[in-house]
């Protein structure tokens, strides 16, 4: 599915360990690490979505995390002319809802082969600002954007902060809520 404007909606995905490292991974066969994410599909709203692509991606369920913010709208990033496909609906880039989650499970439970084609063959914690260095260059500004919009949410749940998952209200922004057209 594409927009109007040429852009594939999707769902960026941050995972934070207790200490507020970040679930980093690496593209099959590659050396590019990046968040888990992928598309919305026609019948989902971003929220459903989230929890499907972490499945698929990771391996985790929605009881195995707890969401502490999104961002509250839509996050772009265009394609580089070389890799926007020349046959079908043109998708120049992708527009992106972004969750922040706190790993709830043991880290064992990550698991990237829960799906017949997996996306990623490695993880590790990173440091918080890490991925706005590593991820490719066309994804930064979004990494940027996603990373210091949600930095209040995870600075709020450390425990050096006093903050606690349990029984937190988490504001979920209206556009992560409403079906994708």
């Amino acid at each position: 599915m594409v927009d109007s404007d040429g852009f594939r909606p999707n769902v960026g995905i941050i995972v934070a360990n207790s200490d507020g490292m970040l679930l980093w991974a690496r593209r099959c066969g590659q050396d590019a690490w990046q968040f888990p994410q992928g598309g919305i599909e026609g019948n989902e709203t971003p929220l459903d979505a989230l929890y499907r692509e972490l499945a698929e991606e990771v391996g985790l369920n929605e009881e195995d995390v707890a969401i502490l913010g999104a961002t509250q709208r839509w996050l772009r990033y265009r394609l580089p002319r070389r890799m926007i496909r020349r046959t079908g609906k043109r998708c120049i880039g992708q527009k992106q809802i972004w969750f922040l989650l706190r790993l709830l499970a043991d880290e064992q439970q990550v698991r990237l082969d829960g799906c017949p084609h997996p996306e990623f063959d490695n993880w590790r914690w990173v440091d918080y600002w890490r991925p706005v260095e590593e991820v490719i260059f066309f994804k930064r500004r979004v990494y940027r954007q996603a990373l210091e919009e949600l930095s209040i949410y995870l600075r709020q749940d450390l425990p050096s902060a006093g903050g606690s998952v349990e029984g937190r209200a988490v504001c979920i922004p209206p556009a992560a809520k409403r079906r994708v057209r």
